[in-house]
């Protein structure tokens, strides 16, 4: 949920650091701040709110050093304020500690140490491992030996970065279910929670592993285990362009990630659809025939958004696989008895592979016994290492906190999946499968052509920006794409949006519509079209204003609805990734009329690392 970045080498460590967090600040940005040793003293900046705030204080009083820790907060513990801004310090202010994760027995710990004679600064959980560390730092003991105690100790998740003036040249951290990544330079050496922080300056990335601890130095890296045994690993390149993580000429980062999807479908189908005989190329999954043929029910479990693209990988498996499957939120997953066995293939869906519930339900998942499949965008995370295979999504690093980009490519990731298990399976022939590719390249083009919908969309968000409240309505296969839009509406433009299966507004919603209440339609062609018309036509008889997704050339429903946004005719199954990106420009443009920090949500945080 935090962001943090650390760096020892030759350079001023200042600049980097704060660049650095500038990348991480999707993270979090309640608060911010840098630990610094310069000239053999700990040396702390920090502010609450957004990171120019922090630029500022730091112009005001500079910092030089060669060695340091920065941090951006998302408030979990203790509201947003300097005093609970990170770096927390000792009582003496010689020690430094940045803390992303939850420490769940932060109040046992507090008690112990301040009946030891601690003093403490804020309200966080995080300031409890600045004086745990303390507690076992005696004259003579390594930073490595007093961390190693302290997270021994901590009950929860982590990702810790400790400097401390005893060891000027030094940078100790550690992770326990909170992503951690270490840069490789040139007598340089970066940490970080995450990859684009680190792009700027080295490709050569090592990902540090549950329990792990790691030292940087000037001289070099040490990986080591909980027990203090040395892990050998090899970097990994990233091939990721620094520019990817930039806004590229756009406004915003959501509107560059929404134009940049017919992009990432192709880049995540590229390899995967050959054309001979319908067979699909998932060399990661780990899926034999033997295993598929094997599975009696598929689970898939996500959060937020993801959980809407499970929703349609649930029509889409079903269809082409015949296996029954259901859709579950990752957070209420395992606090009931899921019914998973030896003969369940668990899918979890994410786009940092670091979602707190989503990796809890893996692991519940494993414990039961069932093959683990993760749909992902981030190599190396920690959902890509524990499931038995990998389905990587392609989308590059998504910036904006509403996820847009991502979401598209969990869909077509969800056809591939389908795809692959209906062929392995024997339920789908190599002819339907092989047209179902075809049409499936296709799709990238179609992209192109909705996002043209852009300027009129636009138009009508100058209409519709003022309205309080909006009803998204779909059925079949667009149901879930109705809960997406609204999702997308109610994250970065905070007006109170509802998305329903159309067929259900009669049972509840219908007692909301009036003059003053947009109702958003999906009636693009389909199996379901008249019954989408009928809904529209509910809507029209109480007074309500209807924005319809209309096929090109339909009259009929240009007739019925207020607004429309045509859409070019394509088949019902591949709809959802097409009819979504009108309804992400919607909810863009409104957010932008009414002056909202598209890229940056109140109160959201891009990689929920924390229950």
């Amino acid at each position: 949920m935090c962001g943090i970045v650390g760096y020892v080498g030759q350079q001023e460590a200042v600049p980097i650091l704060l660049d650095g967090l500038q990348k991480l600040e999707y993270r979090g940005y309640d608060s911010a701040g840098l630990a610094v040793i310069s000239k053999g003293k700990l040396e702390l900046r920090r502010c609450q709110g957004k990171l120019n705030k922090l630029v500022q204080r730091v112009a005001q009083a500079p910092l030089k050093s060669l060695v340091g820790l920065g941090h951006t907060r998302w408030a979990t513990h203790g509201r947003p304020s300097e005093e609970n801004a990170h770096p927390h310090t000792n009582m003496d202010g010689t020690l430094a500690v940045v803390h992303n994760g939850i420490i769940e027995n932060d109040r046992v710990l507090h008690m112990e140490l301040e009946k030891e004679g601690y003093c403490f600064a804020s309200d966080t959980d995080s300031e409890v491992f600045a004086h745990l560390i303390d507690k076992y730092y005696r004259k003579g003991t390594p930073l490595e030996t007093a961390v190693r105690r302290a997270v021994g100790r901590v009950k929860g998740t982590y990702a810790l970065g400790v400097v401390s003036q005893r060891e000027p040249q030094k940078i100790v951290a550690a992770r326990r279910g909170s992503p951690l990544i270490v840069g490789l330079g040139q007598k340089e050496f970066f940490v970080a929670s995450d990859v684009p922080a680190l792009l700027a300056h080295t490709r050569e990335m090592l990902y540090i592993h549950d329990n792990e601890l790691v030292t940087l130095t000037p001289q070099g890296v040490k990986i080591t285990s909980a027990a203090g045994q040395v892990q050998k690993r090899k970097p990994e390149h990233i091939t990721w362009d620094a520019i990817q993580a930039e806004k590229g000429g756009y406004k915003h980062f959501m509107l560059k990630e929404i134009y940049e999807q017919p992009q990432v479908m192709e880049d995540t189908l590229r390899g995967r659809v050959t054309g001979l005989g319908g067979e699909v190329v998932l060399d990661d999954a780990n899926l034999s025939a033997a295993l598929v043929k094997n599975f009696r029910r598929v689970f898939l479990i996500a959060c937020g958004t993801s959980w809407h693209a499970g929703l349609v990988g649930k029509f889409l498996i079903e269809s082409m696989a015949g296996i029954p499957t259901e859709v579950d939120f990752a957070s209420e997953f395992r606090y009931r008895s899921p019914l998973v066995d030896r003969q369940s293939l668990v899918v979890l869906i994410s786009q940092s592979g670091e979602t707190a519930d989503t990796l809890a339900a893996l692991q519940e998942a494993k414990r039961r016994k069932a093959q683990t499949l993760t749909i992902c965008n981030v190599v190396g995370s920690s959902m890509t290492r524990e499931a038995h295979g990998t389905l990587y999504t392609h989308a590059g690093p998504e910036i904006g906190v509403a996820s847009t980009k991502a979401f598209t490519a969990q869909l077509t990731a969800l056809h591939l999946l389908a795809l692959y298990l209906g062929r392995k399976s024997g339920n789908l022939s190599g002819a339907k499968a092989t047209a179902h590719m075809d049409r499936l390249r296709g799709v990238p083009r179609m992209l192109e052509r909705a996002l043209k919908t852009d300027a009129h969309i636009q138009e009508l968000a100058t209409k519709l920006f003022k309205h309080k409240d909006f009803l998204y309505l779909g059925r079949g296969i667009n149901y879930p794409i109705a809960l997406e839009g609204a999702l997308k509406l109610k994250e970065i433009s905070y007006i109170h949006a509802e998305g329903y299966p159309a067929g259900e507004m009669k049972h509840g919603p219908i007692a909301l519509i009036d003059g003053r209440m947009p109702v958003v339609t999906i009636a693009t062609n389909s199996s379901v079209l008249e019954k989408v018309m009928s809904n529209i036509q509910e809507v029209k008889t109480r007074d309500g204003s209807v924005l319809a997704l209309v096929t090109q050339g339909n009259r009929e429903v240009r007739k019925k609805a207020d607004w429309t946004i045509e859409m070019s005719a394509i088949e019902e199954s591949l709809s959802p990734i097409v009819n979504v990106i009108p309804l992400q420009l919607l909810a863009y443009h409104v957010a932008v009329k009414r002056g909202c920090d598209v890229d940056q949500p109140r109160n959201l945080a891009k990689s929920v690392t924390v229950e």
